[in-house]
């Protein structure tokens, strides 16, 4: 009889880490998913806070994915660990700050720690040459493989064919001729396979879910580590970046205010941390100050909040001022017109 080979998946939960999942379960491969939890992919967090996304799905799709396949998956929080991948990236950044190449060799080393602790054979992913600029490309494949510690150990199902053969490969634990050549950004082949499967309902192709590859939230997260003279974070840091206008009047001080019903509930959970401030008089968003409150930053902070409110067109708007401990009182401000707040003050 022969060994039951056993592999790890990384399971991103897009359609590519499924396939390639699959395409080895074919072959009679006994497969586990793996996940690893940095802090900046929270599928669903945004769509389930603000109202215009309640139609998008609000599920984690590497928890789907699992489920569809009949895998277990293993969620790994790798916050802490993760932080130096961010901060000091040997391969540098992206477009924004995405550390793509080293990320990938982080995971697959991280990975490679766990098939060696818990006796599997081998690790896949879904990578595909020629579909990342920075982390999937024929010359970056080799470094991802060798930094990680991984080696040939590392199998990539939808591209095998067009790379060296791999250990698993060689050792025929799977077969090379029922692997694939897929290669560029078009998402036609793994379509078609998907289909060929019998699979429905996967997460629509969108650059994925890391919110380091978007601009805009690149811009916050600068932003951040440039108030705060350091670039040390916690997660509560990254996830209030995904919420609310982020206004900085002043460089000690910015505002995060909620554009919506859902974002203020969910800004409330944080009023015990941070001053916040909500209008009184008329209907209007919640605030909370990030930063110092130095003296007549009170009445700008108010008057910005104020602006947001339904008494934006009144000559005076109340505002309430709480600190974290629960202390409150009121202050009656002018709200600042929309044409007094600078381009720059919006991060």
């Amino acid at each position: 009889m022969t060994t039951q080979r056993k592999a790890v998946s990384l399971i991103s939960g897009g359609l590519d880490s499924m396939l390639a999942t699959k395409v080895i379960m074919e072959q009679g491969v006994h497969v586990e998913g793996i996940n690893f939890f940095t802090g900046f992919c929270v599928e669903g967090h945004t769509h389930a806070i603000r109202k215009k996304d309640r139609a998008k799905p609000k599920r984690n799709n590497a928890l789907w994915v699992a489920e569809q396949l009949g895998i277990k998956l293993h969620i790994v929080d790798v916050i802490e660990e993760y932080k130096e991948v961010l901060l000091n990236p040997k391969h540098g950044y992206g477009a924004n700050m995405n550390p793509c190449l080293d990320c990938k060799a982080f995971m697959v080393r991280k990975a490679h720690e766990w098939i060696e602790a818990h006796g599997f054979d081998f690790i896949i992913t879904g990578e595909v040459i020629g579909q990342r600029p920075m982390s999937q490309r024929k010359d970056t494949m080799p470094v991802v493989a060798r930094e990680s510690g991984a080696g040939d150990r590392l199998l990539r199902p939808l591209c095998a064919k067009l790379l060296p053969p791999t250990l698993p490969e060689r050792e025929g634990w799977v077969d090379r001729e029922r692997l694939y050549d897929f290669s560029g950004r078009t998402r036609k082949p793994q379509m078609a396979l998907a289909r060929k499967f019998g699979i429905e309902g996967y997460a629509q192709p969108a650059g994925g879910c890391c919110f380091l590859t978007d601009a805009a939230y690149s811009a916050k997260l600068v932003d951040l580590w440039q108030a705060r003279g350091d670039r040390e974070y916690e997660l509560d840091d990254i996830m209030l970046l995904k919420v609310g206008r982020h206004v900085r009047p002043r460089p000690h001080f910015k505002l995060i205010v909620a554009r919506e019903e859902g974002e203020v509930r969910f800004l409330e959970g944080y009023r015990n941390r941070f001053v916040s401030l909500r209008t009184t008089s008329h209907p209007g968003p919640l605030a909370l100050v990030d930063g110092r409150l130095e003296e007549g930053d009170e009445a700008l902070a108010a008057a910005i909040v104020a602006r947001y409110s339904k008494g934006v067109r009144d000559s005076r708007v109340t505002v309430e001022v709480r600190q974290p401990d629960g202390e409150s009182r009121e202050i009656e401000v002018e709200p600042l017109s929309p044409e007094r707040i600078p381009e720059g003050w919006h991060v």
